[in-house]
């Protein structure tokens, strides 16, 4: 039994809080008590929707007496100075990846909760999932020995998909490194320990009319001796989710016939304005809006592309449905129960650091941790050297 209701206040309808509604709407722990975002329709169409208040501005919202924690879904340049000012507030934070742009901006949202004594944590990120959650757990039994190497790979149709021009700016936050590696490195860095000493990357930017990184490769070694590939594409060719039974990233079933509807979409888009305006509308609120609160049939677990941990008695391999499990003389799999709500973990971790003061696994300094690995991918790429990521810290840093 829930012993009580948390008040959750929303900065920002876009894009992300479109894919956390199903599990705000579905998870009767969680109350969205407000809302704030700049574009007045999308404030209207949450006052139809939740019956609550909305703002213009963050600092009413956050003046709100009802609300209790915020999930900041605002762009990427904006997350350090929201959880500032949610801190500020006294308010508990649940901060859309990527953290920030820069490890400094990090510490000082990390410094701004810890000193408001508010909890901070980041996601969703795909590390949340619970396969990935089920095989960080078949590693700390020591049933299948050390991790020693990690495949990780995934090719999607993302950097078509309808984009503001920051969207397309590196320096900006936008390209695969910050909206993309960050769900990758953050599964990496959980099953490899989360202690990552080194990175080697290449990235690639080959579309000038998407003039930011598409792709990358990168090898990261951990403390310890283990290793991971991590390999990304959104050129919109290939979709790997042909490896995983064409389950989407969502845990949907997809329609093979829809190959290349992103680029599709796209062409009635002739300006950068003309883009914008079309993801604007078919945001929350936005005149193509379609309500994406109930949950299809047939849901799966979400995923973030294909993943073989390599350890020393098996390999494991974490899918959307089970976890397939390869030692010395037998594959077995390890079925995994159909998730009831999508991202319910993220509202785990959110429930028991505020209802139960509970640590939480993706706290600020965990989140850290990523983005320098990020940061560091983007680095390596440009200097050709190897790179060591500061704030480095363990999977259980939190727990």
């Amino acid at each position: 039994m829930t012993e009580r209701t948390l008040k959750l206040g929303i900065v920002g309808l876009g894009r992300a809080f479109t894919l956390m509604l199903p599990t705000f709407v579905h998870d009767g722990r969680v109350k969205l008590v407000g809302a704030t975002d700049p574009i007045a329709a999308a404030r209207a169409q949450f006052e139809k929707d939740f019956g609550t208040p909305s703002y213009a501005s963050m600092e009413a919202l956050c003046a709100n007496p009802a609300v209790e924690a915020l999930y900041i879904a605002s762009p990427h340049q904006f997350h350090a100075e929201h959880v500032r000012l949610a801190a500020s507030f006294g308010k508990h934070v649940l901060v859309e990846k990527p953290m920030a742009l820069t490890v400094d901006e990090c510490s000082a949202m990390i410094e701004a909760a810890r000193s408001a004594g508010v909890h901070l944590i980041v996601g969703h990120s795909h590390s949340f999932n619970t396969p990935i959650r089920r095989t960080r757990e078949l590693i700390d039994s020591g049933r299948y020995g050390a991790v020693k190497m990690i495949h990780a790979l995934n090719f999607t149709d993302f950097l078509y998909r309808p984009r503001r021009p920051e969207e397309l700016d590196t320096a900006a936050g936008g390209g695969v490194i910050h909206s993309q590696a960050t769900h990758q490195i953050d599964i990496v860095r959980l099953l490899g320990g989360g202690l990552v000493r080194s990175v080697r990357a290449h990235t690639g930017a080959w579309d000038a009319s998407r003039p930011t990184e598409g792709a990358y490769s990168a090898l990261l070694g951990f403390e310890g001796g283990a290793f991971a590939s991590a390999t990304y594409s959104g050129y919109g060719h290939y979709d790997s989710d042909e490896l995983l039974g064409n389950i989407g990233e969502m845990g949907q079933l997809k329609n093979p016939a829809d190959y290349g509807a992103a680029r599709k979409r796209l062409q009635g888009a002739a300006t950068s304005a003309e883009e914008s305006a079309l993801k604007a509308a078919r945001n929350y609120g936005g005149s193509l809006y379609t309500a994406g609160s109930a949950l299809p049939a047939g849901l799966r677990h979400q995923h973030f592309g294909q993943l073989i941990v390599s350890c020393e008695k098996a390999d494991l391999r974490p899918g959307p449905s089970e976890i397939s499990i390869y030692t010395d003389s037998e594959k077995t799999a390890e079925t995994l129960p159909t998730p009831a709500v999508p991202r319910q973990e993220v509202v785990d971790e959110l429930y028991a650091a505020v209802a139960h003061d509970k640590p939480p696994v993706h706290s600020g300094e965990w989140a850290r941790a990523t983005t320098a690995v990020c940061l560091a991918l983007l680095e390596s790429a440009r200097s050709g050297r190897d790179c060591a990521p500061p704030h480095q810290v363990g999977h259980n840093a939190g727990s």
